[in-house]
């Protein structure tokens, strides 16, 4: 795998952007969130950042809501991701990743009712489907993070949901096991949830998401929390293992921390484990 993470740079220069990501040991990085799929100057020039410090595109993330309740505002959601689809294309990118979407009114990733039913899920797919065929890319591919307030929240509905977009050459796994971690059944047994779901979606999956997850004890109602990586509940010896027998060049990026020292040292312990297992990130 190639760990990745956020290199905290907020200038424009292309060169110092692959510069940071390089610095931090990392072997891949994700796009800058402000590129357009129609600026090639600007497109070439970070490819060629990319390539001089010997750097792979993990991911571009589209991170909108395609399925709003408010039309005006999931038209505008879908072209935004056909962009952002086509500027993964043009860079070589592993895959434009983004979350299915929802009826939350309130919350662009939020839970809502119809997020279980059949209707949700066919009408997800035609509207990425309708994205694949707008944005036609031919090296990267559209993937969906696996996430707890939906249909996508374990392997084999992923399954069916690639199978009801039925574009294989064009549609991938993004991998997030904690996302899919929505019980205490499921946190406690995370081993064995891990094993069996990268089994069934190994040959799709395209990049990952690392974090750890914790429940919290003392409340009376179900409740979870993201933490750094180790110091959570999550096996990473099964996790590490089962990704391992993925690509090699498959993205494994780091998330949701708050500063360069966090994911410095979420970095440092993932490679640590990693070495346990003999395997090099």
């Amino acid at each position: 795998m190639l760990l990745t993470g956020p290199a905290f740079y907020e200038g424009k220069d292309p060169e110092a952007y692959a510069l940071a990501i390089k610095q931090q040991g990392y072997k891949a990085g994700n796009c800058p969130y402000d590129l357009s799929s129609d600026d090639d100057h600007a497109i070439q020039a970070l490819k060629e950042s990319f390539y001089h410090q010997d750097l792979v595109f993990a991911e571009v993330g589209a991170w909108c809501n395609p399925l709003s309740p408010d039309p005006e505002e999931a038209r505008h959601n879908q072209a935004y991701m056909v962009d952002r689809l086509k500027l993964a294309d043009k860079l070589g990118a592993k895959t434009c990743v983004n979350v299915v979407g929802s009826k939350n009114t309130r919350y662009w990733a939020g839970p809502c009712p119809s997020g279980y039913t059949a209707a949700f899920a066919a009408e997800a797919a035609s509207v990425m489907r309708d994205i694949i065929d707008r944005a036609n890319p031919r090296h990267s591919c559209l993937s969906f993070e696996m996430m707890p307030y939906i249909f996508l929240d374990s392997a084999e509905s992923y399954l069916d949901f690639l199978e009801a977009i039925d574009r294989p050459e064009q549609t991938g796994v993004h991998l997030d096991i904690c996302n899919a971690i929505n019980s205490p059944r499921r946190y406690y047994d995370n081993s064995a949830f891990i094993e069996h779901t990268i089994s069934l979606l190994r040959p799709y999956i395209v990049s990952v998401h690392l974090k750890d997850i914790r429940l919290k004890e003392d409340c009376g109602t179900v409740q979870f929390e993201e933490v750094r990586p180790g110091t959570g509940y999550l096996d990473y010896g099964t996790l590490l293992q089962a990704l391992s027998t993925l690509p090699r060049d498959t993205p494994a990026v780091l998330e949701h921390l708050d500063t360069l020292d966090d994911y410095r040292q979420a970095a440092a312990w993932v490679r640590q484990e990693a070495l346990k297992l003999d395997l090099r990130l």
